[in-house]
């Protein structure tokens, strides 16, 4: 893990170690930075994510990567029981301190503490991009999905339009990072956001997994 003096980031090996006690650092923080850095994009993303998936009242629905919950809580806003898991327990405690409503537990995308087939829906948002093994990864989220269920992934990627991706590219590897340091506790944890979403597989290309 890199080491600087204003904090820490996880390196793009993503050992999960690392990239949980980077979550961990961000955490108290986490939802007014993403909120700020996303020009307030992020709760989009979240309605386009819950309107993806389908959601009926009365199923269930698993969050993985879910955070401090927020993603979840939109989520069960459908009226199916939703529950978030992830891996950085700092992200939990914070979440539970703000959404006590929210269940939230521990939980590893590799080893889902799930039986097969225990949702009816299942979605991993800008969380699959931090897993160290993508593919064993999706094999999991289809493991506690249902037959015939939904499992939905909404992650950063590299856009196909010329020229919005020069201006995608630069505000990610310059202005990003910038104005993570005036918001957030730990700005070098954007670095590697940033890092890790130009290393990340195009559209096409993590399709065809």
């Amino acid at each position: 893990m890199s080491r600087t003096p204003q904090g820490q980031r996880a390196s793009l090996d993503k050992q999960p170690h690392e990239v949980a006690a980077m979550f961990d650092g961000v955490a108290e923080r986490y939802d007014l930075t993403n909120t700020v850095l996303s020009f307030g994009q992020d709760r989009s993303w979240r309605r386009a994510t819950r309107a993806a998936l389908g959601l009926r009242p009365g199923e269930r629905v698993l969050d993985v990567g879910a955070g401090t919950g927020v993603s979840t809580r939109e989520l069960a806003q459908s009226g199916a029981y939703a529950v978030g898991a992830d891996l950085s327990l700092g992200m939990l405690h914070a979440g539970k301190r703000a959404r006590p409503e929210v269940p939230l537990l521990a939980g590893d995308a590799l080893r889902l503490p799930f039986a097969d087939a225990s949702f009816d829906a299942v979605t991993i948002s800008f969380a699959l991009r931090n897993v160290n093994d993508t593919d064993a990864a999706l094999r999991e989220l289809a493991r506690v999905t249902r037959p015939g269920g939904r499992l939905v992934v909404c992650e950063f990627s590299t856009p196909v339009n010329p020229a919005f991706r020069t201006v995608y590219l630069s505000y990610l590897m310059r202005s990003l990072p910038a104005v993570a340091r005036t918001v957030s506790s730990n700005p070098e944890a954007y670095v590697y956001l940033a890092e890790s979403i130009r290393a990340w597989p195009d559209q096409a290309a993590l399709v065809a997994r």
